[in-house]
């Protein structure tokens, strides 16, 4: 049974954080071909949250809460292991990053829009394409 962790930056040991950092490249990077700066400096700083669930074999799932200013929450980097999916971990970490009240943004993947609906999130604006091409929609949680 994989075991939930929550951490903020400075918390994260290096082995923790490399696992998380192996796990979000080889979804993110290898997977989905999408060759983009993954380390953009937010991982180490005091008000990240890291939730992620592990097994013996590693970080099983992952997400981070970044702050954004005017306090609003930035969900992202929401991957599962290939080998996990269907599981309910991604499930699992929502629920735990949402228990801290506020307003919360997120830009998710369009073919995942509705699994954030579950969660009270509403798109807003028009659909888009990162840098590699992968369509997003922004999508907002009120507080």
């Amino acid at each position: 049974m994989p075991t939930l962790h929550d951490a903020t930056g400075p918390e994260l040991t290096a082995a923790q954080l490399h696992d998380i950092l192996r796990l979000r490249v080889d979804v993110f990077v290898v997977e989905q071909k999408a060759a983009y700066p993954e380390l953009d400096g937010r991982d180490l700083l005091a008000d990240t949250r890291h939730l992620w669930f592990s097994d013996d074999h590693g970080v099983t799932s992952y997400l981070r809460v970044l702050l954004d200013p005017g306090g609003i929450r930035r969900i992202g980097r929401v991957v599962t292991a290939a080998q996990s999916r269907g599981a309910g971990l991604a499930a699992r970490l929502m629920d735990a990053a949402l228990t801290v009240p506020g307003e919360y943004v997120l830009d998710a993947q369009t073919y995942v829009q509705g699994f954030y609906a579950r969660y009270g999130f509403v798109a807003e604006g028009e659909e888009y394409e990162d840098d590699d091409g992968i369509p997003h929609i922004r999508m907002r949680r009120p507080a």
